[in-house]
Order: C-alpha cells, then structure tokens, then sequence
C-alpha cells in the first residue's frame, strides 16, 4: 500500500505535466497563429517580380521563410524585414495577429492602399519603416496605441491628410519621418509634448502656417527637417535654443526674419545649416564662428547683405560655404579679407560666392586654403586684378570658374599643375599674353573656355595634349597665326571647337576630318585662305559650320554633301567661286545658309533651304540668277533668233496653259462626280519626293501576315503597330495602322503625313511611305509605314513589368543621358531649325522608339502642329490652333487654359520625360496626386539634397562595355558620392523645364547642351 507522502507526490507530478501540456498546446496555438498571419499577408501581394515569397512554403518553419525572424525562446514572429524587393500589392490588417512582433520593415516596395489601422493593436512594435512606398489614405491616429514605438519612417509615400496628434501621445519616440507625402495643414503645435523626440522629418509636404513655438519644448531633438513646405513666418526663438540641433534644414520655403545673432551659441553642435531658397535677410551671425563641429554653412538664394564673417576660419571642421546668389559684398571694399580667415579650416573643399557683389582682388591668402580644395566657384561678380599664383597648389580642384568678372594678366603658366582639373571656365575676363603651353598638361580636361579675353599670339599645341577635351572655346581673344595641327587630331571634341574673332591665318589642314564626332566648328572672322578641304565631309556629325569673314577661296566641295545633318552653314564674305551646289537643297535639316559676298555664278537652287527667303542670304553674288522669285536675282538668260519668236513662244504656252487648266477643271469635276457615287481605290501621294515609295493594303497585309496578333509590337488611342517585312528585300518595317472610326483621325492622319514629309533628323523615325486605300472587306484603310525600331519604346524600357515584355529595365545611366539628349536634338531640330517651326505636342516615353544601338527616335506625329513664326532662337512661336490634345501627365498646364500650341509647352513635356527616365515613376503614378506632382516630387528632393532617395535604383549600378573590371553580373556599384552629382544635374534640368509657367522654363537648346555637358562631365 502506497504511503500518503507517495500519493502526494503522484499527484502534483500529474499537475505539472498537466501544466507543462497545457502551455505546449498554448504555443502550438500561438505559433500556428502567427503562420497563418504570414500566409495572410503573403495573400496580399500581387507583385513579386523577384520571386521573394517562393520561401513561403511548409517546406520549411515560417521562422525561415524569407524575411521572417522569429524570438528564441517563443518562436514567435518578432521582425518582419522585406526591404526593397519590389513587392506590390495592399498590407494585410492580418499583420496585427503578430502580437511579438517588434518590427516591421517594408521600406522600398510598391505597396498602394491605407497602413491598416490594426497596426495600433501591436503593442510591442518598436520600429515601423514602410518609406519609399505608394500607401495612401491618413496616418493611422491609432499608432498612438503602440506605446512601445521609437521610429516611424513613412517618408515617400501619397499619404494624405494632417499630421494626428494623437502621435504626441507616443512617449517613447525617438524618429518621426513623415517627408514627401501629400500632408496637409498645420505643424500640430502638440508634437513638442514629445519630449524623447529626436529627428523630425516632415518636410516635402504642403504644410503652411508658421514652425509653432511648442517645439521650442523638443529639448532632445538634433535633426530638424520642414524644408520644401509652404512655411512661412519667421522661425520662433524657441527653436533656436534648441542646444542639441545636429541638422537644421528649413530650405525651400517662405520664411523670412533675420538669423539670430546668437546662433552659435544657441546651437553648439550643430554640423549642417541648410537655409537656402527662403526670403532671410539681414547680415549672417558671425556667431557661428562657434560652433566647432559645423561642416555646412548653406545660405544660396536669400537676400543676406554685408559682410561673411572673417570668425569662419575658427571653425576647424568647415567643409562647405555656398552663400552664392545673395546681395553680400556691395560696397565694401575688404568684403572678401573672410578667405584670409578660411585657410585655417583644414577640412574645407568647396567654396561657392558666386553671382553677388564682390569686387576688387582676390586675396592673395586664398591660396593658403586647405589643399582638399575640390570646387572654387567666384564667377559672376566683379572680381578684378590678377589671379594669385598660389592658386595652383590646388591639385584637387576639379572645377575653377573665375568667369564673368574682370580679372586681368597673364594666365598663370602653373595652371598645367592642376592636373586634375575636368573644367577650367575664365571666360568674359580681361586676361592678356600667350596662353600658356603647361594648359597641355591638364590631360583630364573635357572643357576649356578662354573665350572673351584679350589673349594673344599664337594658339599653344600642346592642346593636343589634352584628349579628353570635348568643347574648346578660344573665341574673341587677339590670338594669331596657323592653327596648330596637333589641334586637329583631337577627335574626342563634340560639341564645339570655337575659335572665331581673332586673327588667326593659314589654311584649313586636311586633318580636320579628324573631328568624326563634332558638332559645332566656328572659325569664323580670321584670316584663314585657301580652299575647303575635302576632309571636312568626314565630319558627319557636324551640325554647325561657321567659316564666315575669311579669305577662303575655290568652290565648295562636293564632298559636303554627305554632311546630311547640318543645320547652320555660313561661308559669307570669302572668295568662293563656282557654282552653289545642288545637294545643299537636299539638306533636310539645313535652317540657316548664308553664302552671300562671295563670286558664286550661275543659277540658284530652288528647292529645300533655298524655298525660304527668310532662311537664306545670297546677296553681295552678282553673276547669279534665277531661283524663287523671293530670292530677287534676275532671271537667267535665254538665248533667242529674235524677239517676234520669243512673242511667239509665249504666245503658244500660255494657249497651252490655258487648254491644260481648262481640261484639268473638266477632269476634276468628272473626278468629283465619279467619287460621289462610289469610293474609288487610290493611294495618297506625299508632298515631298524624298519619300521613298507608297504603299498598297495587299502589301501591308502580306507584309505582317494579314496583321497577325503576332506582328502586333503597340496599340495607342488612334492607331496599332505591327512589325512586318517587305517581300522584295525583306526589310524590316512597322505599319501604323490608324483606326478610322476614330472622331477626327483623317486630321491626325494629315498631320502626321505633312509633318513627316517636310522634317528629317537622324533622331526622328524614319518615314518610308503611306497607305491611303480599302481593304479586303472595302473599308477605309490609312496606314504609315516607318522603319523598325527592334529595341521598341522607351516606355517598355522604363516600365517593362507593366507592358508584359521580355525587356529588362538595364539602362544605365550613360543610356539614359544618351537618350535624352537624342530627343532634346530632335525636339532643338524641331522648334528652331524647321522651315517652319513645329510642335510635337505629344511627348511621352512611348512616342521615344529605340533602335539597335539604343539610339532614340521621335516618332508620332499625329497631333503635330506647325506654329507661325519663329520668335528666336528656340522662342515662344505659337499656332492659331487651340484645344490641344496629348496624354495626361505629359501635357504642359497652360494648354488646358487653351493656350495655343508653342516649343515650350513641347519643352515642359520633355522635362517630365527627364524626370520619369531617371526616378522610373510616371507623372500618374498614384503617388502623384492631390496637389503633388512629379515636377514637385523632384524639385523638393533636389531642395533636401535627397535625389538619390527619389531616383530608380537601379541607377546606382552601371553595367561595364566588356572591357573593364566588372563582377559576375557584369555590374560594378557606383559610389553614391559619385553618382549623387550627376543624378542632381539632370534632376534639376528636369525640373527647370518643367516649369509651370512657361516664360520660366529652360529653352530645348539650352537643355540639350546641358545634358550633353554632363554625360560629358561625368562620363
């Protein structure tokens, strides 16, 4: 018989294991919740193109999946990490059936749809990052309830709404990061009840009103960002006493006031002041002389006066100081004795004082800055007396730009020590003597302007040292003699080689067919004799030849002929003889030829350039004659028997003539009445005979296999596209089929046929011929034959997932910049060296055709628009036409105003194609709504220094030509600190042509050479 100690103990052994069981069972439970929760939200995800959640399987724990890590001693779920995989789709409320979990982090994806408000259920949640995403709707109120948070980073997103101020109830928060959003209102006063805050950022938004006292109350806060905000008010004295500010960024907005005097004292750790672009005034405190730790001192674009402080040069950690476009330095003649003080910043790379009032000369002290000296920008002041010698030690720089002042003496011969130097711009100066031979040496520069001094002597040839160079501008100097030969080996010059208005002599040396790929050559007002050499045919890329005011003599070359892209040639005021060839009517880009006060004979081409009065000069050639009548050279001569014949002759062409109209008359009424009782079959005859042939149904039915879905490569609103080959030499072709029923597509048809048969460019798709006929059931057919374009549409390119291709999104950004700069060419071609200016006034990714080589093609020019007259260069020439038609996104603001048709609403259209090709977002993203628009979206990134944050990241990877070091993929990463400056060039050119206002906005020359400059600069 068992004792009763025996018993006891059986019992409470039963009670334990009963426990033990009972908690098991709990865990089961608890942990099949949480498996369930996962397959949740897996459930919705809609987009996965990299295959992530393949792992979430039974094949292994859910602790394993992907992504997922669970707690050690629970197995629970206790973080949730997806980064940027690209997921898309809505964010299960089921994620709130995680009660363990401590974080979440989906930042860097395409989630859409409202952050589910379950979320406040999980009361553990220490971090939520859903940034740069596409969720919508208000912020949560209910986020309050995770007493536990410390960070919350929603920035990039559509949010919308006000900030809740039920966050200042979150008493652990460390991070609130709510930037680039759709926010609306106020600063809610009640965040300074957050006294563990940190870092705010809320900047990027459309908040107004004034920055609230309360945050003044923020006594931990380091990092402050509200730039880019409609803020207006002065910034409240509270906030300035804010002693552990790290980051003060206000940039971009409305805020005026003075900077307090005492600011360094205020903030003694601060390193970044960022207040640029706002309405500040008054002096800059000298105060922040004391606050060690300072490394950015950033004030552009305000209207601070006086003096810059000389107390900088205490701050040993400065590295920048841009306080360029202010009113600083009127009037006072030791404004510039700060550079003295600068030099015992030991850290300092870049300074930045251009466009205000300084004067006089440079201090000879500056050459004592810190030898990390990478940018020194003093152009466009009133700068004087000479450049101090010391300046040369800096052999980091790698931009100096002392133009536009009035800097005389020689060019320093050290200058050759800055090797490293890619731009040297001391144009618009009084710079004297020879230019010095030791510029040969600077085999890094890519461009060199000396234009617009008083240099003299001859042009040095070591310059053919520096092959790198790709713009070289000499121009209005006093320089004199041969051009070296050794300049004409330079093949990597691009896009100008400008030495016009000097004395220079000699003749023009057969080597300068080594310029393959240039663009511009201006050797006009010189001294330059002899003949045009026939090497200048090989220069194919040519566009711009100016060869005016010398003493060149012979005929022009038919070599030239193959220059087919030229646009602007001027060979005035020589001694060339003959006759004007006839293949310069052929020029289908020729805007602008002047040959006039030269000893051309015989009769002048009519056709082509020569059609335009306005666009062509043949004055000062007395031995021509005939051509238009608006030219108004007398007629050529005809050799008769005797005047009674010729009065005979006349008599009987115009009996002739008048037979020949009077039948014509009959012909055209019989037409009439035989096309009124049935549709007769005819094909359309272009205007220009350069078009290459017209086309029949049955050979465009044979071509693409009776328009097999197969053949179909596109489909927009008026027409389809198939790819097709041609039965006699199987070339390939795409046939644009338009659809006829469509309202008003005879019009787009015409258009499109006018436009295309007046304009040729080697970046506008190549136009073979057309189909106006009826097809196999007698209905109506127009079709447009073009050439194909393998490589489909930019738009595929940009966003292959959503077009169903086999293209991947691999355009680096070399590609990308190259791109771009084809269709700013066609765009330039278009609006300023037409016959008659046109308007594409349909610009978008899909309207960008690429060919083999990546190469781009403007095509569609359906809803094309001659426009009047040409007002300038690339000016505000507009057609009577209104109610213009585009695609949404693309069309500039002023033209649903009914705003007639100009270059510039072309220009705003391109500058949205800027910004969608290098952030890969469409301008009707959903991000984009509510008042935000892509042009915002850009401009306030560029504001905060962010653009890297908002550019396609796929952009950070540039893939290798074979012949470099790569890794397996083929890839090399790019430092951000590299890439940073490109992406921001091309982000702001974006930017400034996309303007809302028209007047404001950039002309396509302008950014088509800036787009060049930095796939040169960087490239």
């Amino acid at each position: 018989m068992p004792s009763k100690e025996c018993i006891l103990f059986c019992f409470h052994l039963i009670f334990l294991l009963f426990l033990h069981c009972s908690s098991f069972t709990s865990h089961a439970l608890d942990s099949e919740t949480d498996r369930l929760s996962l397959l949740s939200f897996k459930d919705k995800i809609t987009d996965d193109p990299l295959n992530v959640m393949s792992s979430w399987n039974d094949s292994v724990r859910f602790c394993e999946w992907q992504g997922v890590t669970c707690s050690s001693r629970r197995a629970r779920v206790a973080t949730l990490a997806l980064p940027f995989q690209k997921l898309g789709g809505s964010l299960s409320p089921a994620i709130a059936n995680l009660t363990f979990l401590r974080v979440i982090d989906l930042r860097g994806n395409v989630f859409r749809g409202p952050i589910p408000a379950e979320i406040g259920h999980l009361f553990r949640l220490r971090s939520l990052l859903l940034m740069e995403n596409s969720f919508g709707g208000e912020i949560p109120a209910n986020l309050s309830q995770c007493t536990q948070l410390e960070v919350i980073n929603l920035n990039y997103n559509s949010l919308i709404g006000k900030i809740p101020t039920e966050l200042s109830r979150l008493p652990n928060l460390v991070a609130l990061h709510i930037s680039a959003n759709h926010l609306t209102g106020g600063i809610p006063p009640v965040l300074g009840n957050i006294s563990s805050l940190v870092n705010l950022s809320i900047a990027q938004n459309y908040l107004d009103g004034p920055i609230p006292d309360d945050l003044g109350r923020l006594v931990n806060l380091q990092f402050l960002q509200v730039g880019a905000n409609n803020l207006s008010g002065t910034i409240p004295l509270s906030v300035f006493n804010l002693s552990s500010m790290s980051i003060f960024a206000v940039a971009f907005n409305h805020l005026v006031g003075n900077l307090p005097s005492g600011i360094g004292s205020n903030f003694p750790n601060l390193k970044q002041l960022l207040v640029g672009v706002n309405g500040f005034s008054g002096n800059i405190p000298s105060s922040l002389s004391n606050i060690s730790s300072l490394q950015f001192i950033d004030l552009p674009d305000n209207q601070f006066v006086g003096r810059v402080p000389s107390e900088f040069g205490r701050i040993a950690n400065l590295q920048r100081l841009n306080v360029g476009r202010n009113l600083l330095g009127r009037g006072d003649s030791d404004a510039l004795d700060f550079i003295n003080s600068l030099t015992n910043c030991s850290k300092f790379e870049m300074l930045g004082i251009d466009s205000n009032h300084f004067s006089g000369p440079l201090p000879d002290k500056i050459a004592n800055l810190s030898i990390n000296m990478n940018r020194l920008l003093l152009g466009g002041n009133q700068l004087s007396g000479r450049i101090p010698a010391g300046i040369t030690k800096f052999i980091n720089l790698i931009a100096l730009n002392v133009s536009w002042n009035s800097f005389d003496g020689p060019i320093l011969p050290d200058i050759g020590k800055l090797f490293n130097l890619g731009q040297l711009y001391m144009n618009g100066n009084r710079f004297s003597g020879r230019i010095p031979s030791t510029i040969g040496n600077l085999t890094k520069l890519f461009e060199l302007r000396l234009d617009g001094n008083t240099l003299e002597t001859s042009v040095p040839s070591s310059l053919g040292n520096c092959q790198q160079l790709q713009l070289l501008n000499l121009s209005d100097n006093n320089l004199s003699g041969p051009v070296p030969v050794q300049i004409f080996t330079l093949s990597s010059l691009t896009v100008t080689f400008n030495l016009a208005r000097n004395s220079l002599s000699g003749t023009l040396p057969v080597d300068v067919g080594n310029f393959v790929n240039l663009k511009e050559l201006d050797l006009s007002d010189n001294e330059l004799f002899g003949s045009i050499p026939d090497s200048l045919g090989r220069c194919l890329s040519l566009e711009h030849v100016y060869l005016q005011r010398n003493s060149l003599n012979g005929s022009i070359p038919s070599s030239l002929s193959s220059l087919k892209g030229l646009q602007n040639l001027d060979l005035s005021r020589n001694n060339l003889t003959g006759s004007i060839p006839q293949f310069l009517q052929d020029f289908r880009f020729l805007g602008y030829l002047n040959l006039s006060f030269n000893h051309f004979e015989g009769e002048a081409p009519k056709n082509g350039v020569f059609a335009n009065r306005s666009a062509v000069s043949l004055d000062g050639n007395r031995d021509l004659c005939g051509g238009t009548v608006e030219l108004e050279l007398p007629a050529c001569s005809v050799h008769t028997d005797s005047v009674g014949r010729n009065e005979s002759r006349l008599k009987l062409v115009i009996a002739v003539v008048s037979g020949v109209i009077g039948s014509a008359l009959l012909l055209c009424v019989a037409v009439y009445c035989i096309l009124g009782r049935s549709r007769a079959k005819s094909l359309l005859t272009f205007p220009s005979s350069d078009w290459n042939s017209n086309f029949s149904y049955r050979e465009l039915e044979k071509a693409t296999s009776g328009f097999s879905s197969d053949n179909l490569v596109g489909t927009g609103s008026f027409a389809s596209v198939y790819k097709g080959l041609l039965s006699e030499d199987r070339r390939p072709i795409a046939v644009k089929v338009l659809r006829i029923q469509e309202k008003g597509i005879s019009k787009i048809y015409m258009a499109e046929c006018e436009a295309l048969s007046n304009i040729r460019h080697r970046n506008l798709v190549k136009v073979l011929g057309c189909c106006s006929d009826v097809d196999s059931a007698g209905r109506d057919f127009k079709a447009i034959v073009l050439s194909f374009m393998p490589n489909g549409s930019l738009e595929q390119w940009l966003h292959p997932e959503e077009k169903n291709t086999n293209i991947v999104n691999d355009l680096n950004i070399f590609q990308r910049l190259s791109i771009a700069i084809d269709v700013a060419s066609a765009l330039e071609y278009l609006h300023c060296y037409c016959r008659v200016p046109i308007a594409h006034c349909d610009l978008k990714p899909g309207n960008v055709l690429l060919d083999d080589d990546l190469c781009a093609h403007l095509s569609d020019f359906g809803l094309a628009k001659f426009l009047r007259k040409r007002v300038d260069v690339c000016g505000q020439a507009q057609s009577s036409s209104v109610g213009i038609r585009g695609s949404v996104g693309y069309v500039a603001p002023e033209y649903g105003m009914g705003r007639p048709a100009s270059v510039s609403g072309d220009v705003y259209s391109y500058g949205i194609l800027l910004l969608e090709m290098f952030t890969g977002k469409r301008p009707t993203d959903e991000l984009f709504r509510d008042g935000l628009s892509l042009h915002e979206y850009a401009k306030t990134a560029l504001s905060l220094n962010h653009v890297t944050d908002i550019v396609d990241p796929t952009l950070l990877l540039l893939k290798t030509d074979g012949g470099g070091e790569a890794t397996d993929s083929n890839r090399i990463i790019i430092e951000q600190e590299k890439v940073k400056p490109c992406l921001a060039s091309i982000i702001r050119i974006g930017v400034a042509c996309s303007q809302g206002l028209p007047q404001e906005r950039m002309n396509i020359k302008e950014a088509n050479s800036n787009v060049q400059l930095i796939r040169d600069t960087f490239f």
